[in-house]
């Protein structure tokens, strides 16, 4: 088949989603983060979460700047995935009913959830350290 070579590279592959993407979240989230209770609360109520909107935007916050990091590294990247999905379907949730064209958080909680099952690849340290751990 065409290009069946790059099979031996599939885990090179992952490492440069992992980096591409986890770079793009850690400038994404950090802005949010380090935005304090104000951001928080505007991002909480965007995702329909009024009723908890400061908690709610911190740890979307926290999964975005923080979810960049696990995702480099391939280090706790599963939980971290968790709390990224249901960032990007809050996301998606303020997107859908603004009446945005924008489908990027979208993309990125199937992403996010195929990743879950993916897993980090060679190149992480999970599997440096699930190696470790069986010897």
């Amino acid at each position: 088949m065409v290009l069946t070579f790059l099979d031996r590279y599939r885990d090179f592959g992952l490492l440069i989603l992992r980096i591409g993407i986890g770079i793009a979240f850690l400038f994404h989230g950090f802005p949010k983060l380090v935005g304090g209770p104000d951001v928080w609360a505007r991002l909480g109520e965007n995702a329909g979460l009024a009723f908890a909107a400061v908690p709610a935007g911190f740890i979307a916050s926290f999964a975005e700047f923080f979810g960049g990091i696990c995702l480099i590294l391939g280090f706790m990247m599963r939980p971290m995935l968790v709390l990224l999905v249901g960032t990007m379907i809050g996301a998606s949730y303020y997107h859908i009913t603004a009446g945005s064209s924008h489908w990027h958080s979208t993309e990125l909680a199937i992403l996010f959830f195929s990743l879950m099952f993916i897993g980090p690849g060679t190149y992480s340290l999970d599997e440096r350290f699930k190696k470790s751990g069986q010897r």
